[in-house]
Parts: C-alpha cells; sequence; structure tokens
C-alpha cells in the first residue's frame, strides 16, 4: 500500500482531476443507458440485442481503465458521481486516509479515520 505525504497527494491532483471528471461523466453516461441494458439482458435469451451496446459496453471499459489507473497509483476511489476519493497517509503513528473531491481547491484539506468516512472529516 502507498502512503501519501499531504505534499505528495496534492501533486498528483493535477493528472488526477481530469480522470475523476471524465469517470464522473461516463458513470453519469452508464446510468442513462443502464435500463435499456437490463431490458436487453432480460431479452437475451430471445435473441435480443441492445441498441448501443456497443457503445454501453466501451463505457464500461473506459470505466474500468481509468478506475484502473487511479487505484495503480494508490488512492482510493470511494464515490466516482462525485469524485471523491482518499490517499493512504500516517497521522500521528497511525493509518488515516486524505480526503479530497472533485470541486474543491485542488490542496488536500481534509481527512478522516478508516472508520469514519465523509462524515468524519476533519480539517488538516
Amino acid at each position: 500500500m502507498k502512503l501519501f505525504t499531504v505534499s505528495e497527494a496534492e501533486q498528483l491532483l493535477p493528472s488526477i482531476i481530469p480522470r475523476l471528471e471524465e469517470i464522473k461523466e461516463l458513470y453519469s453516461v452508464i446510468d442513462t443507458l443502464r435500463s435499456e441494458a437490463r431490458s436487453a439482458a432480460e431479452s437475451a435469451s430471445f435473441g435480443g440485442g441492445m441498441t448501443g451496446g456497443t457503445h454501453y459496453i466501451n463505457t464500461l471499459y473506459k470505466i474500468g481503465k481509468l478506475t484502473t489507473e487511479v487505484h495503480d497509483l494508490g488512492i482510493e476511489i470511494k464515490d466516482p458521481s462525485t469524485g471523491l476519493i482518499d490517499f493512504p497517509s500516517i497521522r500521528d503513528d497511525r493509518m488515516i486516509l486524505l480526503c479530497w473531491k472533485l470541486g474543491e481547491k485542488a490542496e488536500i484539506e481534509w481527512w478522516h479515520e478508516h472508520d469514519a468516512g465523509f462524515a468524519g472529516r476533519q480539517k488538516l
């Protein structure tokens, strides 16, 4: 597991923000196609298909690729629809998570305990 200092996490934000924005956008595309995909799956036994099925699959692939890129950097995506991410870190000799989400300044200002989640965020 990669551990980040505040500075290291902030240095990654400029390259992570566009990925998070794209992931968020792709999830909204998936949401619009989801009901059609369910209907297609239900009729698949009758030889049905899905209009836009290739687009749906390609969108899922792009989400997987971008998510993997972010995870490979050691960053945890907590909510792709809001761009909420955590960077594992150490504070006072214990593991914590540095917390950031799309729309905030490109600075890490928040942290929380592993079991506290977003609701337990505290200012650095």
